[in-house]
């Protein structure tokens, strides 16, 4: 039974009002707050125009208020109750934000105290037949936490190691302070007769082509002795079939068997190949009478993190049914600082333009949550990989303090069941950041403490892992590994040399150095990094218009602007002023700072994900920080919070593409021209590259024979740099490679810096038709730079776009809504960055 309608709320000042009176089912609360559950406080207040929303302008400063007041919610529904004395009636919350008390018919029933899991409570004898009253009390954070000691470090707040809470509410370097509460998960009434499935564990433990064995473990709660409890456990195809079945007793709580499978389908992330689901069903009976069941989507992989290759090397690469792959994703933050309320569409929005971006994996942040079941579930059935953090971000936590450490293990008990059947999940971390940090701060004397939390990461998940979930890797931290740990040789790497200026290398008790200069935060210094895996890197760029002028006061959408600077949430607004003025100059502009911008962070990504893709042999993941955003400001994100993609995201779907032409080149350098191929099939073809001058005219051709082998990085050859210029100055001309023979799409490559192009102004025809819903661009007699299609609205799809056309060169965008309903073309804007 879902508890999905009728809940109100209200708020009080602390000790306002004694409990029992606001819990009492007599209350008459006809006149308090509508609410949604699942959601949140300040998404009621807002739909009820209580608040201005607090996205707009300075507006989440004016809610601060919702922090410091006690908030209940209430709901009345009528129930018909089983009296059978076998039957068990259970009271679920799938996130309560975070300390609450629950009360159900005016008795208290337990309280919580972590937003992170769930909580369960038997209400079997407080439910009644026929009317009933919950009533939930949140507490505001400061009753918990400020008595609490503060550590000498936790970035952006010192209120939050105590509170087991997602860290983005307290504000982040891409988002605001927006400290939620209220009931922002599931909420419903199981019953049960005789005994119920506690859990349900099922993994791959060995797989090929002609066979395949799933072990399944089963948990379970009896609520009576002296009954024959049996189950039976099933994995049918996706066309109902039987692919293996057995029937076992359950002897005290546990049963588990060995599944055998004929040639089984194996799940693929979608690029290597199908992601294909069975169906696990598990049938629970007690004394020949089935009493409960469980049926999800299961796949059958291996997955395995290789860390030394054959021959002895430091590797740190994943294998996916023994095939090494690369990883191509990005990094997840909350699809919103209002967690709750967001929608289950959103999610699979996002997910979708993963898939559409090639990309391949993402990593859940620690400062986030455990995602809801929804992403991980289209993540399953869309073939994405989910590199999995636990919820530690950058800060010392309490691990001295006996409560904070059980509550700590429940929930990663709670998360580790929840999640460990999924076959997107690819790997468990510990912690964003921590182990590296803590080496630096303590380096330059800002800690002097002991380390905090480090037992959590080190001691108590690798436990709690070893009993629940053995079938995946388990990494301590990220980055972690060598002697700093974000050593290139050994594990996994954060590149924030580049836009935060780290200085690399440096070793483990070194002075931490920082480089603000053009150089020192240019994303050329992705060349200088030959690391095992890149999980985290990236730089800023703006918004779309449309996201910032629906958020922005009339009067201040321009550059310079407050309103400006205040979506900008990075400790050091510097930063991404001197990687444009490095690579496009400095914007004088808005619209310049919107192109600018989104140019730098998508040719600076190509330049990097292309070098580390170039060197696969070595390298095996790169992960960009980040996918999305939970606000509308000016971040990393590859797209933005109207669910609008940046220049990058277009710019990825060749860089990510499976098959990439590459071009390796610095001015005066010699052009080598790669494919890299990260299919299990190899490709023989032709590379042409040809040069040509912004108006136009061929200047330069050659053809390469192209012999790929499966899952390779190939170098064709290469050409002095004077010879493919043939007498053209390098700022006037653009390099294409094109293959035949197989589906690399094409590729295009500037031998100087945006702000050294000697671009000529250039004029784009453009035809619209609105019944088939496309746009068609003609370049005029020069080259057009980045041509941009705009529309006021968001979550829109064009199929491509931020794209440069040849003179003369058309082409035709499709553009389409992702539910399926006509797109006006009204007020279609077309640009380019050197229009007329």
């Amino acid at each position: 039974m879902e508890l999905e309608q009728g809940w109100r709320l209200q708020f009080f000042e602390v000790g306002q009002k004694r409990p029992l009176e606001i819990a009492s089912p007599g209350l008459d609360d006809r006149f308090w707050i509508t609410a949604k559950v699942p959601g949140d406080v300040h998404s009621a207040l807002i739909e009820r125009k209580i608040i201005a929303h607090p996205y707009y302008g300075h507006n989440d400063v004016t809610s601060r208020w919702i922090e410091d007041k006690e908030w209940w919610y209430r709901v009345q529904f009528d129930f018909e109750k089983d009296e059978d004395p076998e039957v068990r009636h259970e009271l679920i919350f799938e996130g309560l934000d975070t300390f609450a008390t629950i009360f159900v018919n005016g008795l208290e029933i337990g309280t919580t105290d972590n937003m992170l899991m769930g909580f369960t409570f038997d209400v079997t004898k407080v439910l009644r037949n026929g009317k009933n009253t919950i009533a939930v009390k949140f507490d505001p954070l400061a009753l918990h936490n400020r008595d609490k000691e503060q550590f000498q470090w936790s970035s952006y707040t010192k209120e939050r190691p105590w509170i087991r809470k997602a860290a983005m509410n307290f504000g982040w370097d891409w988002g605001p302070r927006m400290v939620t509460v209220g009931i922002w998960g599931k909420v419903r009434i199981e019953s049960r007769r005789r005994a119920k499935l506690e859990s349900v564990f099922a993994r791959t433990v060995a797989a090929n082509e002609k066979e395949a064995s799933v072990r399944v473990d089963v948990e379970v709660k009896a609520y009576r002795k002296r009954q024959a409890v049996e189950s039976e456990i099933r994995l049918l195809a996706r066309d109902g079939r039987v692919a293996a079945a057995q029937r076992v007793a359950v002897e005290g709580n546990t049963a588990s068997v060995d599944l055998n499978i004929d040639a089984p389908r194996l799940w693929w992330t979608h690029d290597l190949g199908e992601p294909y689901l069975y169906e696990l069903e598990v049938l629970l009976f007690s004394n020949g009478e089935q009493v409960d069941a469980y049926k999800k989507p299961f796949g059958i992989r291996t997955i395995e993190l290789q860390l030394k290759t054959e021959t002895g090397e430091n590797a740190f690469a994943f294998l996916l049914n023994g095939v090494k792959l690369f990883a191509k994703g990005t990094n997840w933050i909350p699809v919103d600082n209002l967690i709750g309320s967001a929608p289950d569409d959103r999610y699979r929005d996002l997910i979708g333009l993963a898939v559409e971006g090639n990309m391949n994996m993402f990593r859940v942040w620690a400062g986030g949550i455990y995602e809801k079941d929804v992403f991980y579930e289209e993540c399953d059935r869309k073939g994405l990989l989910v590199w999995q953090d636990f919820a530690f971000a950058n800060a010392l936590f309490p691990d001295f303090n006996h409560n904070f450490m059980e509550n700590v293990r429940r929930e990663v008990v709670y998360n580790v069941k929840r999640l460990r059947n999924h076959a997107s999940l690819a790997i468990w971390c510990g912690n964003n950041e921590i182990d590296w940090l803590y080496d630096m701060k303590s380096s330059e004397g800002s800690i002097t403490t002991p380390f905090y939390g480090e037992s959590i990461y080190h001691e108590l998940i690798p436990e709690v892992l070893e009993e629940l979930d053995g079938s995946r890797p388990y990494w301590p931290s990220s980055p972690y590994g060598g002697d700093d740990a974000n050593d290139p040789d050994v594990g996994d790497r954060h590149n924030w040399q580049v836009w935060h200026g780290s200085v690399y290398p440096r070793k483990s008790g070194e002075v931490p150095v920082i480089d603000y200069s053009i150089e020192g935060v240019s994303f050329k210094n992705y060349k200088k990094d030959f690391t095992l895996f890149s999980s985290e890197f990236g730089m800023h760029a703006s918004a779309n218009r449309y996201t910032l002028e629906k958020y922005i006061p009339e009067g201040e959408f321009y550059w310079g602007s407050v309103e400006m600077a205040y979506r900008n949430k990075d400790t050091n607004h510097l930063k991404g002023i001197l990687l444009m003025e490095g690579f496009t100059g400095i914007p004088q502009n808005i619209e310049e700072y919107m192109n600018f911008s989104m140019l730098t962070q998508a040719e600076g990504l190509k330049y990097g994900i292309e070098h580390y893709r170039r060197n696969k042999k070595r390298t095996s993941g790169s992960l960009v920080w980040q996918h999305n955003d939970s606000w509308p400001g000016t971040s990393w994100s590859m797209i933005d919070y109207e669910l609008l993609p940046k220049a990058s995201y277009y710019y990825a779907k060749k860089f990510f593409h499976p098959l990439l032409l590459s071009l390796n080149h610095e001015p005066g350098e010699p052009l080598e021209v790669w494919v890299v191929n990260d299919r299990m099939v190899a490709y023989r073809g032709k590379v042409k590259l040809r040069v040509y001058d912004f108006s136009g005219t061929e200047v330069y051709a050659r053809e390469f024979d192209a012999d790929v082998p499966s899952n390779s990085a190939v170098p064709l050859g290469s050409i002095p740099e004077a010879e493919a210029l043939n007498g053209s100055a390098p700022e006037e001309v653009v390099v294409k490679l094109t293959a035949e023979g197989f589906d690399a799409p094409d590729n295009l490559y500037y031998l100087r810096d945006h702000k050294d192009l000697r671009l000529p102004k250039t004029r784009l025809h453009v035809e619209i038709d609105p019944e088939a819903q496309t746009v068609s661009v003609t370049a005029g007699a020069s080259l057009a730079r980045m041509v941009k299609l705009d529309l006021t609205r968001g979550n829109i799809r064009f199929d491509d776009n931020f794209f440069d056309l040849l003179p003369g060169e058309r082409r035709t965008i499709r553009i389409t809504d992702p539910r399926g309903n006509p797109v006006s073309l009204n007020g279609l804007k077309v640009s380019a960055i050197n229009i007329e």
